[in-house]
């Protein structure tokens, strides 16, 4: 069966969709998901990825009405969502709760968009009481959640107060699925930039179609602000140029004049920014920026200026902003994602760490801004239906606004830009690169994943040597991009080129051996998975095995699946299985949802990406680094591999679960590692949580058993599971 058409355009293309998809603060990108449900005979369309082969297909999951009924086809879809640290997060379901109840005094029709497990729908009809003049509508467009969420009405006892629509809230319609407009509005549809999950263009509709004028509406209001900050942190994130103007490797991906070519999009990206708060120094105060109140139709376009003056000398790397919510009308119930800074503002009260909102960030152009204290700017703010955009210029710099949208021939994440002017991952992978080409005077080299820097620093080792690049991520724009970059670097056109024609076609259109097939590995749209989804690499060398001469040499050599016992309070608590949320009972969505704590007998807890360091307190190792397994790339895929170890704790103390993560050695003899661990902060791990914190050493736990298993002919996951001893 094919899917929809609208479903293959880019998210970017539909932001109002946004409800008919899994929104982005709920669902990881660990799993591509879009999701459409058919009017006719209600079925949701999945899309699942294979790691190893970057394909996709399509799932089916049919819908059932029955209460209570398990969920089978959809098991595992949720677990890697963020739904469950966000029902973990006490401060903001009490917060909902404290203001629904002081806004609906009285039985009335209240409208919940984008319900979830009904959190917000059942705080509604129980402070309405059960009269009969009382009417819930809450819309959810997200099929495998409104089959939960059925199943916790039915738990708690509230089919009869809630009419639940498969919808997205521009589909609902008055006289049709509802009798008459509602008098409230409760809603959570929040991202941590505040507007990306379509909040705009859905409250616009309902104001228009589905509310009354002058509603009642919790959250009342959200007010963004925002701070200039100087972080050589941040500053490397986004500023190769002058990165690349302190390395020595001859290697340019971003040479002067050529900016246009190569960068990160001109956006806010969410970041715990209380992470690398003593990496941070402030140059101003907190600013107020824009407020938008949900009980109004809000405008789809809004500019301002914003006067600021510097508080110290330095250089504006990035902007930080965050929002609150005020959830009540009189301004007495709030909620913030602000920094631990900015926690002695009156406003604000000291919030648990948790994941699905965090701060954003803002880089500056270039090295930053220069600022003397006391100097005026004049910060020039804009928002889109779904983005908030900055500039800064100086007082006497001021001009009409000009908002750069990013058009960047070629765009990569800060993470990554940050990676590629790290002079010791750089002089790392020349080094890789020139023993691998050691003694292969006119070698022909394959460049298999979307790495930038391997053409041109096999290019540059080499002058005999001609270089082909697949880049399966990047495709056409890296072609463009390589193109002009190796002209730049004083490379001839016919010692590169990038292969359009894909993986299948070079036996046919290279008859002459390859003598070098290379990879980082990196992958473009895998950065936020799992760190062993690179393992994709392994399965195109073994695809492209019989275009290999007798005697090539892959780089990497090998893949190490490498681990760690941690001390991880923070994390653990916002992922543990749930039981009453704000008095409603939440025990049965634990099946569905995963996480850590008291899962159902014989359910292990998903691994799941997250930036170990920024993971709220997670400062103690309880192990020594230890090895799961290898993996070898200079053979092809066999078949299933596995591997297992115990793991000896070395201090003691509470462990919450292991971070592991893939560690890439280069050569043959071992000598040169890219490790992406916990301590190198620009890659993902991935973190298996333990059912129960357990304490270790001494007296306590003394060891714990992990399993690693590969079958590359099934789904290509690697299934990870844990045994405590």
């Amino acid at each position: 069966m094919s899917p929809p058409l609208s479903l293959l355009l880019p998210k970017t293309f539909i932001p109002f969709l946004s409800f008919r998809w899994p929104p982005p603060t709920r669902l990881s990108s660990v799993v591509t998901a879009r999701t459409m449900t058919s009017q006719s005979n209600q079925r949701v369309f999945q899309l699942r990825q294979d790691p190893l082969t970057g394909t996709s297909e399509w799932i089916v999951i049919d819908e059932n009405d029955e209460a209570g009924a398990p969920v089978t086809s959809t098991d595992g879809l949720l677990a890697t969502t963020s739904y469950l640290d966000m029902l973990n997060d006490t401060r903001r379901n009490r917060a909902y709760r404290l203001a629904i109840e002081k806004t609906i005094t009285e039985p009335c029709h209240v409208l919940d968009i984008g319900a979830g497990t009904g959190l917000l729908s059942m705080m509604a009809a129980r402070a309405m009481g059960d009269k009969e003049e009382s009417c819930v509508t809450a819309c959810e467009s997200y099929l495998p959640m409104v089959k939960l969420m059925r199943k916790v009405l039915h738990k708690n006892g509230m089919t009869k107060n809630i009419n639940l629509f498969n919808k997205r809230s521009d589909e609902l319609e008055v006289g049709s699925d509802i009798a008459s407009r509602a008098d409230v509005l409760v809603s959570e549809i929040l991202d941590s930039e505040l507007l990306g999950e379509g909040l705009i263009p859905s409250l616009q509709h309902a104001h228009d179609m589905l509310l009354v004028d002058n509603p009642k509406t919790v959250p009342y209001r959200a007010t963004t602000y925002c701070q200039l900050v100087e972080s050589t942190f941040l500053c490397n994130m986004h500023d190769l140029q002058s990165n690349e103007a302190r390395i020595s490797d001859g290697v340019r991906l971003a040479p002067p004049g050529l900016e246009s070519l190569f960068g990160i999009k001109s956006q806010q990206y969410s970041m715990h920014i209380d992470a690398i708060e003593k990496e941070i120094k402030l140059l101003s105060e907190p600013v107020k920026v824009f407020e938008f109140d949900f009980w109004k139709r809000p405008e789809s376009n809004g500019e301002l200026d914003v006067h600021i003056e510097a508080i110290n000398e330095g250089s504006v790397h990035a902007i930080i902003s965050w929002w609150v919510l005020q959830l009540d009308s009189e301004g007495t119930i709030f909620y913030s994602t602000a920094p631990r800074w900015i926690e002695s503002n009156s406003e604000i009260s000291a919030r648990d760490w948790c994941d699905h909102w965090k701060q954003c960030v803002w880089f500056t152009p270039g090295a930053g801004v220069s600022i003397s204290k006391g100097e005026k700017f004049h910060l020039q703010a804009a928002h889109t239906c779904t983005n908030i955009l900055y500039n800064l210029k100086k007082a006497h710099e001021m001009t009409h606004s000009s908002f750069s949208t990013g058009e960047l021939l070629l765009t990569l994440p800060p993470e990554r830009v940050a990676i590629y002017g790290d002079s010791i991952y750089r002089q790392t992978i020349f080094e890789a690169t020139r023993n691998a080409l050691q003694g292969k005077s006119d070698a022909q080299c394959l460049v298999i994943d979307d790495s930038l820097l391997l053409p041109l620093t096999a290019l540059h080792i080499s002058n005999g040597s001609r270089v082909i690049s697949l880049s399966p991520g990047l495709q056409e724009n890296a072609a463009r991009y390589l193109e002009a970059i190796a002209d730049s670097n004083g490379f001839s056109e016919d010692r590169f080129e990038y292969f359009r024609e894909g993986k299948a076609k070079l036996t046919e259109a290279f008859p002459s051996k390859i003598d070098l097939l290379i990879g980082e590995p990196y992958y473009y749209g895998l950065e936020s998975g799992l760190p062993w989804q690179n393992l994709r690499f392994w399965k195109d060398r073994t695809l492209l095995d019989p275009v290999l001469s007798k005697d090539a040499v892959v780089m990497p050599y090998k893949g190490v699946l490498r681990g760690c016992a941690m001390y991880l309070p923070d994390l653990w608590k916002s992922r543990c299985c749930l039981g009453s949320v704000e008095g409603f009972d939440h025990a049965l969505v634990n099946t569905t949802l995963g996480g850590c704590g008291d899962l159902p007998s014989g359910k292990e807890s998903p691994c799941l990406p997250f930036f170990v360091w920024q993971c709220g307190e997670t400062k103690q190792k309880l192990s020594k680094e230890f090895t799961v397994m290898d993996f070898d790339f200079s053979k092809p895929i066999a078949g299933p591999c596995s591997g297992e170890v115990q793991i000896e704790f070395t201090k003691p103390g509470v462990c919450h679960g292991i971070a592991l993560w893939m560690d890439w050695v280069m050569d043959k003899e071992n000598s040169i590692v890219i490790s992406t661990g916990p301590d190198e902060r620009y890659w993902k791990q991935g973190v298996k949580l333990l059912g129960k914190p357990v304490a270790v050493g001494v007296e306590g736990l003394s060891s714990i058993g992990i399993k690693a298993s590969l079958d590359p002919s099934s789904n290509g996951e690697l299934i990870i599971t844990h045994t405590l001893c």
